[in-house]
């Protein structure tokens, strides 16, 4: 049941998410800013994708109260926000771009069987 409790988070916050890009810092999704994970995060590791609550802004951009996702689910959720044609060229467009090639093989792999 955990992953469906992150996927209805997703949900309801999917404006806010950022991708990890190269060097180890995030980007936001649809403004491509750069952002780290807030000192106060007890994620052990650095995952790709991440849904935040705050944004806050001191000496260096910081996104707190972070939870990991699956980008896949972008895509499924909120295919009208992350629709590839409105979305500016960056990090993460190049990501949602792989995920949608991914999601689209796999549903014609299903459609074969």
């Amino acid at each position: 049941y955990y992953p469906n409790i992150i996927k209805s988070l997703v949900s309801g916050f999917f404006m806010q998410v950022a991708h990890r890009a190269v060097g180890g810092h995030y980007v936001t999704v649809k403004d491509n800013q750069v952002v780290h994970l807030h000192p106060s995060c007890v994620l052990d590791d650095k995952p790709d994708w991440v849904v935040y609550n705050e944004f806050v802004l001191t000496s260096r951009n910081y996104i707190r109260l972070n939870t990991r996702i699956m980008g896949d689910w972008l895509v499924d959720i909120a295919p009208h926000y992350f629709d590839l044609a409105n979305f500016p060229p960056g990090d993460a467009k190049r990501e949602l771009e792989t995920l949608y090639r991914r999601m689209h093989a796999r549903n014609n792999s299903k459609k074969l069987r």
